[in-house]
């Protein structure tokens, strides 16, 4: 873990290293007189309670040159979505469509159940699940849902989107499911969010392509600090390229155990970083699935082990006087099922209007200002 020495931040942090008179009017701003201050209770833009605090430090050498290290850190425990403090008047009226959410019987789906009904939408009483899941009824949504296997998707799901023309499918199953998925959706017609990481991603793009079908493909469905963060990225390695060359990077990642892949936002973030200029390869991520670690030398809570989502950056210059972290730390589900509901609103204007573009990724809904 070397390298990694700020990661005990439960949610969110930036960190900035550099030369001490670059920060001098940042210091003035958020601490005046003090080296650290905290306010509590701060609104972020996902209107839920935080605390921002600011430490620094600095150490003099040899040189007349001080180096202060800044670091700024917002946390965000995310709950579960309150049914009661939703209205169900968040979806208008003529576009209250009905959502069929394959995956309903793991943590995620049921999460993204719960959101669709507290933003109005209608959940279809169908969902596909692995063979072992089929002939599962899992009461949801006040609704009763049927969970069928692979042998029966294609004629159940054509059934379904006669019935629930104007449909929307959310899939967060398997990696191993993706283009099997995607290739069954686009040969109904059906619009569609993939949520789920893995599988061949150029092959998906393709398919969809294909079909000239509507999609949201995004490996990462969390709202504001997360897709902000990548369109934030994005914007730089467009802008900015080659600006870090000859920086080296470390990156860390860590989910719950039951996560089988690699995170796709670590390796979305990583793309940016390459355009950057940064030699890295994804099998350099350090990758954490293993409860003791997580507690231990992660500081994820121990009642978040089931359902989180750390990650850290770190950018060295080479002649190491310089550093940059950027981390993310998300606990809980919530932050992803209202991600994919606002997706799934998304798109479900664009298939309403016939929009010309047909694949959209989460930083299109930041765009467009679709974040309830």
């Amino acid at each position: 873990m070397a390298g990694f020495s700020v990661l005990k931040a439960p949610t969110s942090l930036f960190f900035f290293r550099g030369h001490h008179h670059h920060h001098h009017q940042q210091e003035t701003l958020l601490s005046s007189s003090s080296s650290s201050f905290s306010l509590n209770n701060l609104q972020t833009i996902t209107r839920r309670p935080c605390k921002l605090s600011l430490s620094r430090s600095s150490s003099n050498n040899q040189s007349p040159t001080t180096t202060t290290t800044t670091t700024i850190s917002a946390t965000q425990q995310i709950e579960k979505p309150s049914s009661s403090s939703s209205s169900p008047s968040l979806v208008s009226q003529n576009l209250a469509f009905p959502i069929m959410v394959n995956g309903c019987t793991g943590k995620m789906g049921k999460s993204i159940i719960e959101a669709g009904v507290s933003a109005g939408l209608q959940v279809v009483p169908v969902s596909f699940g692995s063979e072992s899941e089929a002939g599962q009824i899992v009461p949801l949504g006040g609704k009763e849902i049927h969970v069928h296997g692979p042998s029966d998707r294609e004629s159940v799901l054509a059934s379904v989107f006669d019935e629930y023309p104007n449909m929307i499918v959310v899939d967060f199953t398997v990696p191993a499911a993706v283009n099997a998925n995607a290739d069954l959706y686009c040969k109904v017609g059906v619009p569609f969010v993939m949520g789920t990481t893995g599988g061949d991603r150029e092959k998906l793009y393709k398919t969809v392509e294909d079909s000239k079908g509507y999609a949201v493909i995004s490996p990462q469905m969390g709202k504001q600090v997360v897709v902000a963060f990548l369109a934030a990225m994005e914007i730089m390695a467009e802008q900015f390229p080659g600006a870090f060359s000859g920086y080296s990077l470390q990156v860390m990642e860590s989910h719950q155990a039951s996560k089988l892949d690699t995170s796709g936002t670590a390796k979305a973030v990583i793309s940016y970083f390459q355009k950057l200029g940064v030699s890295f390869e994804l099998d350099q991520i350090q990758q954490i699935r293993d409860p003791k670690q997580q507690l231990e030398m992660v500081g994820v809570p121990e009642e978040h082990l089931s359902g989180h989502a750390f990650h850290m950056y770190h950018l060295t210059s080479p002649d190491q006087t310089v550093s940059f972290e950027f981390q993310h730390n998300v606990c809980g589900r919530s932050i992803y099922a209202e991600g994919t509901i606002d997706a799934a609103i998304f798109l479900a204007k664009k298939v309403q209007s016939k929009a010309d573009k047909r694949i959209y990724d989460m930083i299109d809904v930041l765009r467009e200002g679709n974040m309830r």
